[in-house]
């Protein structure tokens, strides 16, 4: 049977070798509460009940869209996995929880072991992060779905914080302070708009030497995204974080204001923060109006924490003693729940 299934296109042996290549990195990212092998029809991971009173559940999931095909064109796998982690764990902290476990859902026209290995190598990288668990997930060889050499990935993750610790954005009053961690660089959102600038319309090739970005256009495109879960749990412990947004599609135009309550705007300062290259060749190259750059990509931050005003510097601080350049980029200020700019026509 398996000979005939390897004729119509499906390698269980391929497979059973790419689970051995992947469990190293798996194992890795193992919390005490995990408690089953990877290999099981379930994955099993307790609660500690001693950690919280009125623990809530926080879930998120994603994949990583277009920018795949950026690692298609190199035949580069190793970070795509990082991003598929960060586009959910970045969204669950930013209520306030931490992650404990990621499962991934990879699908491919055929299992190259070596391949798949790389893929969750970065799944494991993100983990590793996050500070949560690779606990499960599912490889899908489907021949005839795919074009050759190529694959889709996403995941979720399920994360926990204590019902009096979620942060619902609810408490922002104007005069609080917005906050903005730096991103990496495009992260995993706008790739439709990149590829057809850059590849498409002016003829980049991803192995150019671009001056601007300091480097290959493909390892600037293929830069993995920021996860910023340590970070921020760290920041809660001595900030009183109101609200966050992480910044993905949509950009600041469309997710800052999820967080805002009724009667506040947030007031943007343009300029002070340093936005990266690759946004400002983007928006040159295509004559994109700063209203589409800023509802379409994070211009250079990602993840967005509005303090109150007298603790600013103190977050800033923080932040940047784990690792994080931080910025403080505007206020909060009555209004309709919108972002508004100041120093820059949007």
């Amino acid at each position: 049977m398996s000979e005939a299934y390897k004729q119509a296109g499906v390698d269980i042996a391929a497979g059973n070798e790419a689970v051995v290549r992947m469990k190293k990195h798996v194992q890795k990212t193992f919390r005490p509460e995990v408690l089953t092998e990877l290999g099981g029809f379930g994955a099993l991971f307790g609660l500690d009940k001693s950690k919280y009173e009125e623990p809530v559940l926080v879930s998120g999931t994603d994949g990583v869209g277009t920018k795949l095909k950026i690692a298609f064109a190199m035949d580069r796998h190793d970070t795509i996995g990082i991003d598929a982690v960060a586009m959910c764990v970045n969204d669950v902290v930013v209520q306030g929880a931490e992650p404990l476990f990621f499962l991934d859902y990879l699908a491919c026209d055929k299992v190259v072991p070596e391949k798949i290995e790389a893929i969750i190598k970065g799944v494991a990288d993100g983990c590793l992060q996050a500070g949560c668990s690779l606990i499960g997930g599912e490889t899908a060889e489907m021949p005839g779905m795919y074009g050759e050499g190529e694959y889709d990935i996403a995941g979720f993750t399920v994360g926990i914080v204590d019902k009096k610790k979620i942060i619902d954005g609810s408490s922002i009053a104007a005069g609080d302070a917005i906050i903005g961690l730096a991103s990496s660089g495009l992260h995993s959102n706008g790739f439709s708009l990149v590829r057809k600038l850059l590849l498409q319309d002016h003829g980049y090739k991803l192995d150019d030497e671009v001056a601007e970005l300091g480097g290959k256009l493909g390892d600037v495109l293929l830069t993995p995204t920021k996860i910023y879960v340590k970070p921020v749990l760290a920041m809660l412990e001595r900030i009183n974080i109101k609200g966050m947004a992480h910044i993905t599609g949509g950009g600041f135009l469309e997710n800052i204001p999820r967080v805002l309550p009724a009667g506040v705007n947030a007031r943007i300062e343009y300029g002070s923060w340093p936005i990266l290259p690759i946004f400002s060749l983007l928006q040159r190259l295509g004559s994109v109006s700063n209203n589409d750059m800023f509802r379409t990509f994070n211009m250079g931050i990602a993840m967005v924490l509005v303090v109150p005003a007298e603790q600013a510097d103190e977050a800033i601080r923080l932040a940047e003693a784990n690792g994080e350049r931080a910025y403080r980029i505007g206020t909060i200020t009555p209004g309709e729940r919108i972002v508004t700019f100041e120093g820059a026509v949007v």
